[in-house]
């Protein structure tokens, strides 16, 4: 059973947070296959993709501070580059070994989601790693469905890893698509 989540912060990522959370990612490409990133990133490095995600619009992120530390971060990032794409995020959490179990990539999704529903967003995606029950579920009790499996889509650590794609309708839909300026209608 998760524990609810004690003096934990959640705001948008600052320049400030980039060595720390570059240490949190950094982990995950190292230890696990989370992410199919097989060298760890300097701060430097990893810059370009923190001011990729300003404090407003729909691409985000969001840092859960427990104490004097990061304990995670979510983000909502383009989901392909085309211009047809530009309604639908990808979403993804990490939390610090620490944090796990805590409640606090629950806490860090209510957030983003409160934010992606003030936005021109249609759907959330997210890709799984497997085996990963803690971000099946999580994605899961977040209305996420199951959109398929792509197989031994990622080679890490000598083998070949499994994705599991989710998605998630978001917010409502104007008649015509973002901008169409007609009334909101379920498609």
């Amino acid at each position: 059973m998760l524990r609810e989540p004690e003096n934990v912060q959640v705001r948008p990522g600052l320049e400030a947070d980039l060595e720390e959370l570059t240490e949190l990612y950094n982990h995950y490409v190292r230890e696990t296959a989370v992410t199919f990133d097989t060298v760890p990133f300097t701060p430097e490095q990893r810059r370009p993709w923190l001011h990729s995600h300003p404090q407003d619009g729909p691409h985000r992120l969001l840092v859960a501070w427990a104490g004097d530390r990061i304990a995670g971060y979510t983000t909502s990032s383009p989901f392909r580059p085309k211009p047809a794409y530009a309604s639908s995020v990808e979403v993804s959490v990490y939390l610090a070994p620490h944090a796990v179990g805590r409640g606090i990539g629950t806490l860090l999704y209510e957030a983003l989601f409160a934010e992606l529903a003030k936005q021109p967003v249609h759907r959330a995606f997210a890709g799984v790693a497997l085996p990963n029950p803690a971000s099946a579920g999580l994605h899961e009790r977040f209305g996420f469905r199951r959109v398929g499996d792509f197989t031994e889509a990622g080679w890490k650590f000598g083998r070949y890893w499994d994705v599991r794609w989710y998605e998630k309708r978001l917010g409502a839909e104007a008649v015509g698509g973002p901008g169409a300026g007609g009334p909101a209608a379920e498609v």
